[in-house]
C-alpha cells in the first residue's frame, strides 16, 4: 500500500498524523504542570526558599543562574494556576510542530527573556515564574503562520490571537508586581524563535520537507 502524499506528515492539518502529534503534545505539555506544583509544593511545604536562591536578581551576578531556574518557580499557587492553563494550550502547539523545534525554541525564549529581565529588571527584586516561557510561545504562534505561509498556522495565529491578544498589555509597565520586561522579552525571543527554527520550502519552490514518509507494499 502507498499511502497518499503527506498522509504521514505530522505537520499536514487533518492527517492521523498530525493529530497523533497533536495529542502527544497535549499529553506531554499536561505531564509538565504537576512537576512545577510539585517544586512549588516543596518550596511551600519545606519552606526551602526557592524563589530566593533561584529566581532572577536583575543586575547581580549570584542571580544570573535564575535565568535557567526561574521559569519552574512561581509566587505561590495561585500564579502556578494563572500560569498553567495558558502554558499547557500553547505549549501544545508548539510541540506539535517538532519535539526538537519545540527544546530550541524553549532555550531561545528561555535565554532572551531570562537576560532581558536580568539586565533591565528593577534592582533589589528577584522574579520568578513561566510567563516569560508563555508569552514566547505566544510569540511564535502569532509569528509562525506568516514566515511559514500554512494555513494551518494562519488559524493558529487567529484562535492564539482571540484568546491571548489582549494580554499583550503583558509587555508594558503597567503593574510593579508583573516582570513587563520578561513578558516583552519572551515574546521577541518567540518570534527570534519562530523565524529561525522555521520549516523550509525545497529547493524546487514545492511543499515544505516532511519530517516523515511512508510506503508500504
Amino acid at each position: 500500500m502507498t499511502l497518499q502524499p503527506g498522509s504521514g506528515d505530522p505537520h499536514r492539518f487533518g492527517t492521523e498524523a498530525f493529530y497523533g502529534s497533536l495529542g502527544r503534545a497535549f499529553v506531554a505539555m499536561c505531564a509538565v504542570v504537576p512537576v512545577l506544583f510539585l517544586i512549588e509544593a516543596v518550596d511551600y511545604w519545606l519552606g526551602a526558599g526557592f524563589d530566593a536562591a533561584a529566581g532572577i536578581a536583575p543586575q547581580r551576578i549570584d542571580g544570573l543562574d535564575g535565568v535557567f531556574f526561574s521559569p519552574f518557580l512561581h509566587h505561590g499557587f495561585d500564579h502556578l494556576y494563572s500560569n498553567s492553563i495558558p502554558l499547557i494550550l500553547l505549549g501544545t502547539f508548539v510541540l506539535a510542530a517538532g519535539a526538537r523545534r519545540f527544546l530550541w525554541s524553549t532555550l531561545v525564549i528561555v535565554l532572551v527573556s531570562g537576560l532581558g529581565v536580568w539586565f533591565t529588571g528593577s534592582p533589589n527584586t528577584v522574579v520568578v515564574g513561566a510567563s516569560g516561557v508563555i508569552f514566547g510561545y505566544l510569540g511564535i504562534l502569532l509569528t509562525r503562520g506568516i514566515v511559514e505561509r500554512s494555513w494551518w498556522n494562519f488559524a493558529v495565529f487567529l484562535l492564539v490571537g482571540l484568546l491571548y491578544g489582549g494580554q499583550l498589555v503583558g509587555v508594558l509597565p503597567t503593574d510593579a508586581r508583573i516582570s513587563w520586561q520578561g513578558h516583552l522579552f519572551g515574546l521577541i525571543g518567540g518570534i527570534v524563535a519562530a523565524v529561525i527554527f522555521r520549516r523550509r520550502r525545497d529547493d524546487s519552490g514545492g511543499p515544505y520537507r516532511s519530517e516523515s514518509s511512508l510506503t508500504m507494499p
